[in-house]
């Protein structure tokens, strides 16, 4: 290898490693149990909506995450929107289960 080679490949491994990658952004992870509306319990209902408020709000940091770092030309634009549209579809389902769940309850309670 030439020095000049040596030295372009040692640059780009230290500007690679000097810039924070998106990896600072962590997706949360949705709530693993949705209460079932038929057998549920008040209280359960009521802390499974606490859970996914929090989630939500876990998921509006990630989000606020992801467009600081596009904005710090960490992350592109293209990989910006995938991310974001995945994390809000997995919101909007797991919100979804459980405003279904919700009715079920509501229904079965009078």
């Amino acid at each position: 290898m030439t020095t000049i080679t040596s030295a372009l490949i040692t640059l780009g491994l230290t500007i690679a490693a000097s810039v924070p990658a998106f990896a600072d952004c962590h997706l949360p992870s949705p709530p693993n149990k949705v209460p079932d509306g038929q057998t549920a319990g008040q209280q359960e209902m009521m802390m499974a909506m606490e859970t996914l408020k929090e989630y939500n709000a876990d998921v509006e940091t990630y989000l606020q995450c992801l467009d600081f770092e596009h904005r710090q030309n960490h992350l592109s634009a293209s990989e910006q929107n995938r991310l974001h549209n995945d994390a809000v579809e997995t919101l909007t389902r797991t919100a979804n289960r459980f405003n279904e769940q919700v009715r079920t309850f509501k229904a079965k309670s009078g």
